[in-house]
């Protein structure tokens, strides 16, 4: 069930590319150096000394400071497909070009790869369906989708080697997510291949608009969207509980990557007075509620999550006397509330991300550090809280336990980790491009 039902037609990449250096005369090896020698024309992008092995290793993102220098005439422009070789011009393997982007190549196959399929070697479209057949064979092998969760990652970028392109599944709804040139160059392949999966009757395009002015590409209208005239709102079930979902909110409209935490939550709840900060939609405050707690807080200071949080309770016919949601900012919630001597036995906080990339990362740091003493504050001793950063820089540094533990000095308090986590398992990472790790989650005993 929803394997894709044809092939494209294999076939060369049909990119009018400039003529490369016809220097290179040593004796084919491998599937990639036949096809360089059978395609004069296409580009090469040529390492600098050095810089081979983390590209061959895997990290699917050649910047330019990598490179030595381009051979071709005239240069190749973006969205091209070129060889990226060593120092003598042996290719390592192949991607789409960008001319203006920091990552000047994404690496789409590399020599082993080719050679276990040599069909989509410079191929976009098959190996645009190879890896997207991938991917649904993946999530089948983890259960998804099931019967209780139809919300889950179908494709996520650099995991699932197609950097930039993110595909959730909400229903019988995709969403997809471009973050590159060639994403967007590939939009109608990526449509028609995600419109053959069986389940699927439905696709919403979401272009990242300001991410994709680095990458070169200036959208008239970056909100338009394919919704075939539908509500802009999609119920789904994960781990047995309904939630509605926009999908023009946060991301692509729901956070898939706590399921397995949210689950946890369901878990340790029972009896509990349980408080849900940053409580978006009400993922973490439902289960909270499906697990047995006797009273759930939500905290949130976004009208429209909130009012959705509300409609989410009516639908999985909770009581709304047992879980509430309160407008609020999270820092003066949490302090009025310390000052006020309030104290929860669950403790949930899961912020925004507030070190969208390194160079702020000292100053999320401290946010982060002074958002954590609040809520351990507010932690009744003996009690857990389960805190969260969504800042890929944070998680990538390591330093996230650390600043807990500076938090827990500043309350007065001591903590003891229970629990690790990550995004959830429908969201891979390629251990060669560790910067494709972004979420946190960590469970704290607090006394």
């Amino acid at each position: 069930m929803g394997r894709l039902l044809k092939s494209f037609a294999s076939a060369p990449a049909p990119f009018p590319l400039a003529a490369a250096s016809t220097t290179w005369k040593r004796l084919s090896t491998s599937p990639l150096s036949d096809s360089a020698l059978s395609n004069p024309g296409i580009a090469k992008v040529v390492l600098k000394k050095g810089k081979t092995q983390l590209f061959r290793d895997g990290s699917p993102m050649v910047y330019s400071g990598a490179v030595d220098r381009i051979i071709g005439r005239p240069p190749p422009t973006t969205g091209d497909v070129v060889f990226v070789t060593d120092g003598t011009q042996k290719p390592i393997g192949w991607g789409l070009y960008n001319s203006v982007s920091m990552f000047c190549v994404r690496l789409m196959q590399l020599e082993e790869d080719a050679r276990r399929d040599s069909s989509s070697i410079l191929n976009m479209e098959k190996l645009l369906e190879t890896r997207i057949d991938d991917a649904i064979d993946l999530r089948r092998r983890i259960g998804l989708p099931s019967g209780v969760t139809n919300a889950y990652r179908l494709v996520n970028s650099e995991g699932d080697r197609l950097s930039g392109l993110i595909i959730d599944v909400f229903g019988d709804f995709a969403v997809i997510a471009s973050s590159a040139a060639w994403v967007e160059k590939y939009r109608s392949e990526i449509e028609i291949l995600v419109r053959r999966i069986s389940e699927i009757n439905h696709l919403k395009w979401r272009p990242y608009a300001e991410i994709l002015k680095e990458e070169g590409v200036h959208l008239d209208e970056p909100n338009a969207s394919d919704l075939s005239n539908i509500d802009e709102r999609v119920k789904v079930l994960e781990n047995g509980i309904h939630y509605q979902v926009l999908l023009d909110g946060q991301k692509t409209g729901f956070y898939a990557d706590q399921r397995e935490s949210r689950l946890f939550i369901s878990s340790i709840s029972k009896g509990s007075k349980v408080l849900d900060v940053c409580c978006y939609t009400g993922g973490f405050s439902l289960n909270a509620a499906h697990g047995g707690a006797i009273e759930v807080t939500g905290i949130d200071s976004s009208s429209s999550a909130l009012e959705i949080a509300k409609e989410n309770v009516l639908l999985n016919n909770m009581d709304p006397n047992r879980i509430s949601f309160l407008k609020e900012d999270a820092s003066e919630f949490m302090k009025n509330a310390a000052s006020r001597g309030e104290a929860w036995d669950l403790v949930i906080l899961d912020p925004p991300k507030l070190a969208p990339c390194r160079k702020v990362l000292q100053r999320a740091t401290g946010m982060y550090r002074n958002l954590n003493s609040l809520a351990l504050r507010i932690t009744k001793k003996g009690g857990l809280l389960m805190t969260c950063s969504c800042s890929g820089a944070m998680t990538q540094s390591g330093t996230f336990l650390r600043t807990l533990q500076g938090a827990a000095s500043m309350a007065g308090r001591k903590i003891t980790v229970l629990r690790q986590a990550g995004a959830a398992s429908d969201h891979p990472v390629d251990p060669s491009y560790p910067e494709g790790s972004y979420l946190s989650n960590v469970l704290l005993r607090v006394t």
